[in-house]
């Protein structure tokens, strides 16, 4: 387990105006896709991916993209220690689902025709 102690303290004031710029250029980049919809297409998707990748490179020198680039980092390590299953443990377990899901079905499509009877035809036919 991660014994790490969790850092006091947010946003400065420098991290706050790079966030409103990074907001800013990304807003801009989606504003000139849709106004500029007289070039062609790649154009305005090169201009759409270029304010993404600014305005993600400038949010990723605050304090939250430092937290995030922490946090993916940590999950990436824990990824490792995931212990996955084999081809065989995958399709028994995808088997075993299917049959389960045909059982129930199957339950639950004889329970239907039973109320069915029960309701309509024996209570509402007068029976």
């Amino acid at each position: 387990m991660n014994t790490k102690a969790e850092q006091v303290g947010g946003n400065s004031a420098a991290d706050i105006a790079k966030l409103v710029v990074a907001l800013l250029i990304l807003g801009a980049a989606i504003f000139a896709y849709y106004w500029y919809n007289d070039f062609q297409t790649w154009q305005r998707l090169l201009v759409l991916l270029g304010g993404f990748v600014v305005s993600g490179a400038i949010a990723f020198f605050t304090h939250s993209g430092r937290a995030a680039r922490d946090f993916l980092g940590e999950s990436l390590f824990e990824l490792r220690k995931v212990v996955w299953p084999t081809r065989q443990e995958t399709i028994q377990t995808t088997l075993v689902i299917f049959v389960v899901v045909i059982v129930l079905s199957l339950i639950l499509g004889l329970i239907d025709l039973l109320l069915k009877w029960a309701i309509l035809d024996g209570l509402l036919k007068g029976g």
